[in-house]
């Protein structure tokens, strides 16, 4: 039964953020925001939602390894799992990709957060630097793509047609996006923890443990079908700049928000294995960024495997 309850929590998570990134699009463009600003703000923020409402639901509730597991576990899944499996399926044509910037961005804020953690737990002041850092980040973003406009270069289509856009939608349908999203972020979020606490204390497994791997794959779900969809399109960009995004956010502002409203403890299982795992992970992909090379059907099969490997190795550790 609680199997049932996560994947329904999951499903309202996934289902209720979705709603919520449409009905705040809408609202955005219709208030004169620009497209631009609402692709880098309103619907990256909003895809993170489910994680961060996780997140702060396990911090209140008492279960910090679930907060943090879910970050740390994505973040791994992101690279070894998301961008694995869709290159089993087709090739990933990285080599065309100009991603740098937005990479070592990704380290940096990757290499702060593990000194961070080693202080043994996430405060105010941590969540402040990590969300003073998102700030800049965003900030440097949109200067970035406003200096491509002026040169006349065309942005990508995510930045120039914000996922969930929708001119014509009503205000009353905008209205129930809204709503859904509000209230099915919160419900989700409380069944699956309650859930995953269940499941934990039946197979004898920390919390974290469980956030590592059923939450953070749970969670990573979108980020799957998104790469995938790119990996059949032919469209690397897509695929690396949404693992790369995804994993900023997940550092920044999920744990950063997460931090301001509640003290984060760091156990001792993410400073000896899980936090280098990640940080491991996300420097596999230097190949791809800086060299030029295509993550072709063998490099899928061996990211794929990894991330079995660190699954099995979560739990026998």
């Amino acid at each position: 039964m609680e199997w049932l309850f996560a994947f329904l929590g999951l499903g309202i998570l996934l289902l209720a953020g979705d709603s919520l990134v449409r009905g705040a699009v809408n609202v955005a463009l219709r208030l004169g925001i620009p497209a631009l600003i609402v692709s880098l703000t309103i619907v990256a923020f909003g895809t993170s939602a489910p994680e961060l409402l996780i997140s702060i639901q396990a911090v209140f509730k008492g279960v910090p390894g679930i907060a943090l597991g879910n970050v740390v576990g994505s973040n791994t899944a992101n690279i070894l799992l998301v961008l694995g499996f869709p290159a089993i399926l087709a090739v990933l044509h990285t080599s065309h990709c100009n991603t740098r910037k937005s990479y070592m961005q990704m380290i940096f804020a990757t290499v702060v957060f593990i000194i961070m953690a080693h202080r043994g737990f996430f405060g105010f002041g941590s969540g402040l630097i990590l969300l003073a850092m998102l700030a800049y980040m965003l900030f440097d973003a949109i200067r970035d793509a406003q200096k491509h406009r002026r040169e006349g270069k065309e942005l990508d289509e995510e930045l120039e047609e914000p996922e969930g856009a929708d001119p014509d939608m009503p205000w009353w349908k905008i209205a129930v996006f809204l709503v859904l999203g509000l209230v099915g972020l919160p419900l989700g979020a409380d069944l699956l923890i309650d859930a995953a606490e269940v499941i934990a204390s039946d197979f004898g497994v920390s919390d974290t443990a469980i956030g590592l791997t059923l939450v953070a794959l749970g969670t990573s779900l979108p980020e799957l079908a998104t790469t995938t969809m790119a990996a059949l399109r032919k469209q690397a960009d897509v695929a690396l700049g949404n693992v790369i995004g995804s994993n900023m956010f997940n550092l920044l502002a999920i744990i950063g928000v997460t931090a301001v409203l509640h003290p984060i403890p760091v156990s001792a299982e993410f400073l000896d294995m899980d936090l280098w795992v990640m940080l491991a992970a996300s420097l596999l992909i230097i190949p791809f960024v800086f060299l030029k090379q295509d993550i072709n059907r063998v490099w899928g099969v061996a990211l794929t495997l990894l991330y079995v490997l660190y699954v099995v190795g979560v739990f026998i550790y």
